[in-house]
């Protein structure tokens, strides 16, 4: 599920200017989008993954189409990718919009430390993926309790998300299940072979990952957290209500869940002209992109716009504009 299109480009440019104090009269055009020679690494995330996927394919992108170098690195997600960022070990990031907002605020994992971040873009939507046994007994997140439940790899995004959920439901993560911080392929290993009880995941449809784990075995369910999402929209305004297709993972019904949108962070002194040049190549190469991966079918100009709380970068922001 999609958030509601704002059709108008003018409204486009009025939300962005509003929200994120954007002074568009004070910015210079950028349209050539002249990038000198520089290598770029760009954060991606578990290999399993919607980022990992769509990261190779922007990177190939810019390898053939500029005189910008580009390599990718797997990660723990979007925690650990803005980490990086903030420490200057990577230039552009995947990250889910709540944990962006963590850092912008100083809050959450990055309590203490405010980042000076801005995005690309906003990108595709990730959807919260609850998954368990079928003879686990679970059928809530309130059940999880006393329950070997991976939460996500470290520092990822889903770790974040899990947490949350756990807590909405009113369960202590670190006393009333057993949580293990666990990569995607770890994780689905552990639950194929009775390890753990369930998983949380957050990411693009479909995931690879778990797309095999539902067409290998039928005894594998997915959780509704929909009764949750009241609670998780008053830690951040970035949760909305989704639905997971039945068709997407072979399901005979389609499930409720949480969605929320990713964005590509750089930090705010990223070069103009390299935000202008990555944002061209990603939408006028929106079919490559999509070939990557079909979660990139949700790349759109006027919803690109919409990265608040995170600052749109301006030189990215010339591009998504202009019109295709």
């Amino acid at each position: 599920m999609r958030a509601p299109r704002i059709v108008a480009a003018a409204m486009a440019v009025g939300l962005v200017a509003t929200a994120c104090g954007a002074d568009t009269s004070a910015s210079e055009p950028f349209a050539d989008c002249a990038a000198p020679k520089r290598h770029l690494t760009i954060a991606t995330g578990n290999s399993g993954g919607v980022y990992y996927t769509l990261g190779g394919g922007m990177a190939e992108l810019i390898n053939e189409n500029t005189p910008l170098g580009a390599s990718t690195t797997e990660t723990g997600g979007s925690v650990d990718n803005i980490q990086q960022l903030m420490a200057g070990d990577i230039d552009v990031a995947f990250s889910l919009v709540d944990s962006a907002e963590d850092a912008k605020n100083g809050t959450g994992s990055f309590e203490g430390q405010k980042a000076d971040i801005s995005a690309l873009a906003r990108i595709h939507s990730n959807y919260t993926h609850v998954v368990v046994r079928e003879d686990s007994g679970i059928s809530t997140i309130e059940d999880m309790k006393g329950k070997k439940i991976s939460t996500g790899a470290a520092k990822s995004g889903t770790e974040v998300i899990a947490y949350r959920l756990l807590e909405a439901a009113g369960l202590q993560p670190d006393r009333d299940i057993s949580a293990q911080q666990l990569s995607l392929e770890e994780t689905v290993a552990d639950i194929e072979s009775g390890q753990i009880d369930g998983f949380f995941w957050s990411g693009g449809l479909p995931t690879p990952e778990v797309a095999d784990l539902m067409a290998s075995r039928k005894d594998m369910k997915f959780v509704d957290i929909s009764d949750l999402v009241t609670k998780m929209r008053l830690l951040s305004f970035a949760y909305t209500l989704g639905t997971l297709p039945a068709e997407t993972y072979g399901l005979q019904a389609d499930v409720r869940s949480i969605v929320v949108p990713n964005v590509l962070l750089v930090r705010s002194d990223f070069p103009a002209s390299n935000a202008c040049m990555i944002a061209r190549l990603i939408f006028e190469n929106k079919d490559r992109m999509v070939r990557t991966h079909e979660a990139a079918s949700e790349l759109d100009r006027t919803e690109a716009l919409q990265t608040v709380p995170i600052e749109l970068h301006r030189g990215a922001r010339d591009v998504l504009l202009e019109t295709p």
